[in-house]
């Protein structure tokens, strides 16, 4: 499990988005931008 912070833009994202497709479970955290943490999970 990994909990990457400000996942929803940046290199927050990307992280996220790289993690999960290595099969890593992630936790997506953001501080504004719902909508886009939402597309990002």
């Amino acid at each position: 499990v990994v909990i990457v912070t400000g996942a929803s833009r940046g290199i927050g994202k990307a992280i996220a988005l790289s993690l999960g497709k290595a099969g890593c479970k992630v936790l997506v955290n953001y501080a504004r931008s719902s909508k886009e943490a939402e597309e990002v999970s």
